[in-house]
């Protein structure tokens, strides 16, 4: 029985796109021989014919600047989207979906931002959507929500996925060095883009959990509801601080689902040590998911590079081809009914320096308790030469609305000089 051919756009051909071509190619007969079809790299789109990934390609004739050339192959039916950014590539993909040809996008962004107009496109013509390599590169937590967790309602999920901030917090914790450093570092070996915003403002993460989040919802969670903050204003002493408090500093993507109410966050936040996502160091990610019925569940592994996440397209693209499952996702609502919880309840921490007098403690003590926030833990540290202590706390649960409150008081007081960092505790 002849096996079915299969043939491959690629709009993009750096990291993601070469590792794509590198996979089909090196693996071909071995995918034929499993999934019973054939895969060839038939088009690809680039930027310029001289680019250096193109010397990889045997035949220099798949390569082409103009995208019209590919949308008009009519023998291409799968484009795998790994271009990054915004535009074109929103504009490609719709275009491509529109045609019915199947997409299969590792872009985030524009995943995040367009999925509904995405989806609409496919469901109209009708071409598949698939976008495993969105989240967590070679982790397949998509799948694992879409399929695998259907015997459960998601509670909740807590995740690193950002490699860039969690290895410059990884060094920081390791090796006690301030954040612009490790940055410096970062950007020299590549683990980080010349303008690093998207990831350690958290941007990436952000596009990130509201996929996951409307997945594990069922519900689609706009970026507007997200929280978001990022790691810029984490300092080695918030990290030795919180190695006191038997925590570890990570940048999480939290969603949780309580009395219909979702809320969806990401920040820096302190982990107890023997919580895993404590023990995930370097560029990994790992995505804890919480289940009513499974319990826990915690992927891990490498959550970017190039054949990570081209490992993930593929197996899109073959999925794709089987027809095994629905050709885009499908979700119960828009989102536009939903009720976003924006005045969680967490533990925090935060660190001031004050005047060393008497009674400075008592006062700071005497806000929170005025804003219902119940101190947990205080160290005080010796003072400084120029007469100032730190102090550094952790407070019970509260909610953010009054903890900020509290916040606000205190940084009025005469005592104290700086709120030097605060950061939210999740266990």
């Amino acid at each position: 029985m002849a096996k079915k051919q299969v043939r491959i756009a690629l709009l993009g051909f750096g990291t993601v796109g070469s590792g794509i071509y590198r996979i089909v190619t090196g693996m071909r007969d071995e995918i034929a021989r499993r999934e019973d079809v054939e895969l060839s790299a038939a088009r690809v789109l680039v930027k310029a014919l001289d680019e250096p990934n193109t010397k990889i390609a045997e035949d220099q004739s798949i390569f082409t600047t103009n995208f019209e050339d590919v949308l008009a192959d009519e023998e291409v039916s799968v484009i795998a989207e790994c271009m990054g950014g915004e535009e074109p590539a929103r504009t490609f993909i719709m275009a491509a979906l529109n045609a019915g040809k199947t997409v299969v996008t590792s872009n985030k962004e524009v995943f995040a931002k367009h999925w509904k107009q995405m989806e609409e496109a496919a469901h109209l013509s009708g071409a598949g959507l698939y976008f495993e390599a969105t989240v967590g590169g070679g982790i397949p937590v998509i799948r694992t929500l879409t399929h695998s967790m259907q015997g459960n309602n998601v509670e909740s999920i807590m995740g690193i996925i950002n490699g860039t901030t969690n290895y410059i917090l990884t060094a920081m914790s390791e090796e006690g060095r301030e954040f612009a450093d490790v940055l410096r570092e970062a950007q020299a070996k590549g683990y980080a883009e010349f303008d690093p915003t998207a990831d350690v403002e958290g941007f990436d993460a952000m596009y990130k959990i509201s996929i996951l989040a409307s997945l594990a919802f069922n519900t689609r969670v706009p970026i507007e509801r997200v929280y978001r903050e990022g790691i810029s204003k984490v300092t080695k002493q918030d990290i030795g601080y919180a190695r006191e408090f038997g925590c570890a500093i990570k940048l999480l993507a939290i969603a949780k689902m309580k009395e219909g109410r979702i809320e969806v966050r990401v920040h820096p936040t302190m982990v107890p040590l023997e919580h895993p996502l404590a023990a995930v160091r370097g560029s990994f990610n790992a995505v804890f998911i919480h289940g009513n019925n499974v319990d826990d569940v915690m992927l891990y592994g490498r959550g970017a590079g190039s054949l990570p996440t081209a490992s993930a397209m593929v197996s899109d693209i073959i999925i794709a081809c089987s027809g095994h499952e629905h050709r885009y996702p499908l979700l119960d609502a828009n989102g536009d009914g939903n009720t976003f919880e924006d005045d969680w309840e967490s533990e925090f921490y935060v660190h001031m320096k004050v005047l060393d007098k008497p009674g400075v403690l008592a006062r700071i003590a005497g806000v929170f308790g005025k804003h219902q926030v119940s101190l947990a833990s205080v160290i005080q540290k010796e003072p400084d030469s120029n007469d100032t202590a730190h102090l550094v706390f952790i407070t019970h649960k509260s909610r953010e609305k009054a903890f900020g409150a509290a916040i606000e008081e205190i940084e009025g007081l005469p005592e104290v000089s700086a709120v030097l960092g605060r950061l939210r505790v999740e266990h």
